[in-house]
């Protein structure tokens, strides 16, 4: 594998990991499950990593990327997921021990975004990540207009769960 391809990825992730992290906190509920799934996703992001063109950015594309990951392992939750051998790989990547003390105060709220289907979660997490109708929709392959109508039902939904 090409040497430069490599530390390119490795300096990528480690720059972009936390949404790795934030995508692994919404679809997963203990840390082992977050840890597996991190795995997964970084597997996916490698493998498909000599196919990215760019035409997004990076970011907009590690979401898309780890989003239809979690989405598909999450969707065959019943059935035993198999992981890859990561040790295989060349590189190390240096991992933070992810800290989730400062999304406490989130707890009701990823308690409230659990009870939606796949993907509300993912277009309200893309939501909640600032991204913008264009953004989202170009990450969930949808139309501008139908991320704005699937929104504005997911926060009525929300208002109906946290305000019962």
């Amino acid at each position: 594998m090409n040497k430069e391809l490599e530390h390119s990825f490795v300096e990528l992730l480690e720059k972009h990991q936390n949404i790795v992290h934030k995508v692994c906190r919404l679809y997963t509920n203990n840390y082992d499950a977050h840890n597996d799934l991190f795995q997964e996703i970084t597997i996916q992001l490698w493998k498909a990593y000599p196919k990215f063109r760019g035409d997004a950015k990076f970011s907009t594309w590690m979401y898309r990327v780890g989003l239809n990951t979690a989405i598909t392992l999450y969707r065959k939750s019943k059935r035993s997921i198999t992981t890859q051998d990561f040790e295989s790989v060349a590189f190390k990547i240096k991992v933070q021990d992810y800290d989730d003390t400062e999304e406490q105060q989130l707890k009701i709220l990823y308690k409230a975004v659990h009870q939606l289907n796949d993907i509300e979660k993912a277009l309200i997490f893309l939501y909640l990540e600032d991204k913008n109708y264009r953004e989202i929709s170009e990450t969930l392959g949808i139309s501008e207009v139908n991320a704005r109508v699937k929104m504005n039902r997911i926060k009525t939904k929300l208002k109906t769960i946290l305000n019962p």
